[in-house]
């Protein structure tokens, strides 16, 4: 580890031993400290990320919690020749991926009603303005772990088959095929954002802590959208991964990158916009 300091933000957000201990622990897993070294001693550290050494322990810690450093007393911390099984990628159709998704969580109904439609729910779901659709929020966990917040809303329609003590027995996945409906098209958009007091105490994650967002419009073999989907996550334990075959790489299937970056204004003849 260089002399320089690599000052950690004092912001809202991930607090500074949890952002140390994501540094550390990024520095083990690419390689950067090796199996069975020592990592920089804990006044290296607090020189290093400009912190405390109440932050430096603590992260490290979390770091010998989680299994990816051994601290030997007298000698130091190094690093544990054991360290944690890599999440390994996975291959699923869509319908695959949701029954994964379902199978290794437990969900929390934390609310379900028929409200008016935001415009911008009504307009991606192709129903009029001021139209009623079922409105579902839930939380799935892993173990004790929160792992992802889902936002949902689906057309009135299915009002009577989605609701808060079905969403208990099933998923809504499984409700729309039960109900005849066929998955034809899938339209996601991926980003990141801030977590808003909610998401922070449903993901217990600080208020500001960086999250995954992944939203989809669900159509039908009709090409009729009949879900808005948002997911929320925390980069901490959840991951996107994207499988591409030969014939879809020039396809948006893989994906594209969009900018939303406001045009400039034209420049008048002066130079002046």
């Amino acid at each position: 580890m260089s002399a320089s300091t690599e000052m950690l933000p004092r912001t809202r957000g991930t607090s500074l031993h949890r952002q140390m201990f994501m540094v550390v622990r990024e520095s083990i897993l690419t390689g950067r400290y090796p199996v069975n070294a020592p990592i920089p001693s804990e006044e290296e550290l607090c020189n290093h990320f400009g912190v405390s050494r109440i932050t430096v322990r603590r992260a490290l810690a979390d770091l010998e919690a989680e299994g990816y450093v051994r601290r030997r007393q007298g000698l130091g911390t190094f690093v544990s020749p054991d360290l944690p099984r890599g999440r390994t990628a996975t291959t699923l159709s869509f319908v695959e991926a949701l029954h994964k998704s379902a199978e290794e969580t437990r969900v929390e109904v934390i609310s379900c009603d028929t409200l008016v439609a935001p415009l911008r729910i009504a307009q991606q779901l192709h129903l009029p303005p001021d139209a009623l659709a079922v409105h579902a929020i839930r939380l799935r966990r892993i173990e004790d772990t929160p792992v992802m917040v889902t936002d949902a809303w689906v057309p009135e329609r299915f009002s009577q088959a989605i609701n808060a003590e079905t969403l208990k027995k099933q998923a809504m996945y499984e409700i729309l095929l039960g109900l005849g409906i066929e998955f034809g098209r899938v339209i996601q958009d991926v980003t990141a954002v801030s977590a808003d007091p909610s998401c922070a105490r449903w993901l217990n994650v600080d208020i500001g802590a960086p999250l995954l967002r992944v939203t989809r419009i669900v159509y039908d073999c009709a090409r009729t959208p009949v879900q808005h989907l948002t997911l929320t996550m925390s980069p901490e334990h959840s991951r996107i991964v994207v499988d591409m075959m030969a014939d879809s790489i020039n396809t948006l299937r893989t994906g594209q990158i969009v900018h939303d970056v406001p045009a400039a204004r034209p420049k008048t003849a002066t130079g002046r916009a």
